[in-house]
């Protein structure tokens, strides 16, 4: 049996002393590597992290091929590498090669290997990566060689925790941790938050692993351990936890829990084999969180979170952190936390608190029970997202749904806004106004619809009482998604919709990605000016089985009945032409298939780049009907980028430039007798919609929330006598005139609510 060179101990020193080096992070783990094979008379030991896509990478090597790092990579499961990721065990052989797992990969050069010892990379109990070693000669590792492994381990799973890390993603990789995440979890309290990330248990670094004295780290842990117990008893004795209270008995169980000698003994044993107090309780936490998480008893597995309130408790006494616990929050904090005990829940400021995500909470669980009882929005089950969290990243809780959103896109912060707005106290107002004709004193009718997104928004349609869907954005569902929705999971969100619009029009724009709108899983080379780059059509008419998907998507949610399809970016007629021989060809594929097809199919042509407006006699005799993108085109006619304040500012939307470039569009839509609708943001304020209305535009799409206003201003005006005075300044050769002004000026003469 082989030893350590020089006992664990010296490892773990040398291995610290590298950690404080000032090194790359490449060049950090490659002398890890290098350390760990020199002190184990290893003739190899290689590091693979398991990335976001659920395969294991290759990440530092001593005694492979240098060349096949960050090339290699195992599925989870896949060879005793994705063995030892999938069961988080560790796994020692003396003939791996024979092992029914063996996975061989030749661009490794690992072919005269047998002895093996591989541990995981744990962090709070999920695996992060693969830790082996390996030599040539057949032998057994000790189990002090096992132990140091398991410890290097831990001070690996500390690195890849740290935003140092990230300077290892080469670009296209999947590993992203900052991108837009959807988690689809357990809904356990009703209501909507947004707001902040507040992550309940910032992670404590560990520095010092290595006991130098272990009766003065048991005296530190028994004094920590004291501390802490008196805490829960004062908790306890607060006026909310008298015996009458619903959480008493809550609270009695997790004290228990906190007097466990069981517990208390293995903390004690992890320090006798060289530990200091807080490697100790990272130790054990870690390997008790990887046996419980892969029990399939919801008791023991909800039972999880009481012990690991207790060990996060812990460490924070032992680092000196112990005055973290309640500490002070913004005033619409979210928590995210692996788990999170009744105790440390009932600590926080519960008026600034709106909303907690977890990542294991149960139904029944203790938190969860105590939620509801605050009144708190909750949401369990949302696997990861405190490795992919940090402290302050915007969050959205759907606690009907059981639906997470970390650091959203604007689209769905929007939608989820417009949501809460509906909520507040105006609601009722508007509410009076739903079934109300959208008609002018005059007699003119207005249109008003959604801009929509979500399947979540759309059952808003009946508290507005708008006509239908003007906007359906479906590239939301392709930037929420870690892959790309196959075509039965597109079917599903287009026949949700319809089923939910009812007799009301929907028009689904197609996928409109690239620029701003990042899908993980269809990166492209970085381009200095996105927004006018390889996105929307242009990307889509590029990869035609993507548009064709989508499309035969479309065709078949209809079920029959018509449908409605919006081409998005469209910069020249003959593009229109493209998407429309695409249209044709799935619906006769669909007819051949024996499949049923829409009655009617309308396509649609989005204006939103101004050489369009050069080519409307060309477009408009060929179009169902068309849409203007405000946000996109007055961007470029101003050339100026609507993300930049510093320049956005300064160009009015609605200045006489931009509107008589959108008045073009009216009338030669008018002309040809083709509907148009404006579904940019201009049409969701109203004075901007007052804008819009005087000079012919009769079809407004919004989000949710401006319905109401709109309407409001609508029901109260005398349109013509607006669009007289308007067309005049128009045809004035002078742009003297600030429409803005003479705008306000008739809000005020006719006392609109704007």
């Amino acid at each position: 049996m082989a030893t350590l060179t020089g006992g664990p101990r010296v490892l773990l020193r040398q291995l610290r002393e590298t950690m404080a080096e000032p090194l790359g992070s490449q060049d950090r783990l490659n002398k890890i590597v290098d350390l760990i094979a020199d002190n184990m008379r290893a003739d190899v030991c290689s590091f693979y992290v398991l990335r976001d896509d659920g395969a294991l990478e290759l990440f530092a090597t001593h005694g492979l091929k240098a060349e096949a790092v960050h090339m290699t990579t195992l599925r989870l499961g896949e060879g005793l590498v994705g063995l030892i990721a999938a069961e988080a065990e560790p796994l020692s052989l003396d003939n791996a090669p024979a092992h029914p797992s063996f996975a061989y990969r030749p661009e490794t050069g690992e072919d005269p290997f047998y002895a093996f010892l591989g541990v995981p990379v744990l962090r709070a109990g999920q695996t992060l990566g693969v830790l082996v070693v390996q030599n040539k000669d057949r032998r057994v590792f000790g189990e002090d060689e096992v132990e140091a492994m398991l410890t290097t381990a831990t001070i690996l799973a500390e690195m890849i925790a740290t935003s140092e890390f990230d300077s290892l993603i080469k670009p296209g990789s999947d590993i992203d941790l900052r991108r837009p995440r959807t988690f689809d979890g357990l809904a356990l309290a009703e209501g909507i938050a947004l707001g902040q990330v507040v992550l309940h248990d910032p992670r404590v670094v560990v520095n010092n692993f290595i006991a130098d004295d272990i009766d003065a780290e048991k005296q530190r842990l028994d004094l920590a351990l004291e501390k802490m117990r008196v805490s829960i008893d004062v908790m306890l004795d607060h006026g909310d936890m008298q015996p009458s209270s619903d959480h008493r008995e809550i609270l009695e169980t997790y004290r228990m829990f906190a007097n466990d000698r069981g517990w208390v003994g293995r903390l004690m044993e992890a320090i006798d084999n060289g530990l200091s107090a807080e490697a100790a309780v990272e130790r054990v936490q870690n390997d008790t969180r990887a046996r419980m998480l892969r029990q399939t008893d919801p008791y023991i597995r909800d039972r999880l979170h009481d012990l690991d309130d207790l060990a996060n408790r812990l460490l924070r006494v032992l680092t000196g952190n112990a005055d973290g616990l309640g500490k002070e929050l913004p005033d619409n904090a979210i928590l995210v936390a692996r788990n999170m005990g009744p105790a440390e829940l009932l600590e926080y400021d519960r008026t600034k608190l709106r909303g907690i995500v977890l990542e294991e909470g149960g139904s029944t669980s203790h938190v969860a029970i105590v939620a509801r009882s605050l009144g708190v929005v909750a949401v369990g089950q949302a696997e990861s997202i405190v490795s992919m969290s940090e402290e302050g990243d915007d969050i959205i809780v759907d606690g009907a749904t059981g639906t997470v959103h970390l650091r959203p896109t604007p689209d769905v912060e929007q939608t989820y806004v417009e949501k809460v707005k509906l909520s507040a106290k105006r609601r009722a107002h508007y509410l009076a106004l739903r079934d109300l004709p959208s008609v002018t004193r005059d007699g003119v009718k207005i249109t008003l619809l959604h801009n929509s997104g979500l399947v979540a928004d759309l059952p808003m349609l009946n508290e507005t009482g708008a006509e239908g869907v003007g906007l359906f954005r479906t590239e939301l569902q392709f930037m929420i998604a870690s892959k790309l929705p196959r075509l039965n999971e597109q079917v599903e969100l287009y026949r949700d919709a319809l089923r939910i619009a009812g007799d009301r029009p929907v028009v689904f724009r197609l996928l409109d990605i690239g620029g701003d709108k990042v899908v993980p899983y269809m990166r492209s080379a970085a381009e200095e000016n996105p927004a006018m780059g390889w996105r929307s059509l242009r990307l889509a008419l590029d990869r035609p089985g993507l548009l064709r998907t989508q499309v035969r998507a479309l065709l078949m949610a209809a079920e029959g009945k018509p449908m409605k399809i919006l081409v998005p970016m469209v910069t020249e007629a003959f593009e229109f032409r493209q998407a429309r021989m695409v249209v044709q060809k799935e619906i006769d594929r669909l007819k051949r298939a024996g499949e049923t097809v829409p009655t009617k199919v309308e396509l649609g042509a989005m204006i939103e780049v101004p050489s369009l407006l050069f080519e409307l006699d060309q477009l408009l005799p060929e179009a169902d009907f068309v849409s203007i993108g405000s946000n996109d085109l007055i961007q470029f006619l101003t050339a100026a980028d609507r993300a930049n304040p510093r320049v956005s500012k300064n160009y009015d939307p609605i200045a006489l430039p931009r509107l008589r470039a959108l008045r073009h569009i009216v009338d030669a839509a008018r002309r040809y007798n083709v509907p148009l609708t404006m579904c940019g943001e201009l049409a969701g304020k109203p004075l901007e919609a007052l804008a819009l209305m005087a000079i012919g535009m009769n079809r407004l799409s919004m989000g949710p929330s401006s319905i109401g206003p709109v309407k409001e201003m609508i029901l109260g005006l005398e349109l013509e006598p607006i669009r007289k005075s308007v067309a005049a300044a128009l045809a004035d050769g002078s742009d003297g005139v600030a429409m803005r002004d003479l705008l306000k000026e008739w809000v005020d003469r006719q006392n609109l609510p704007v």
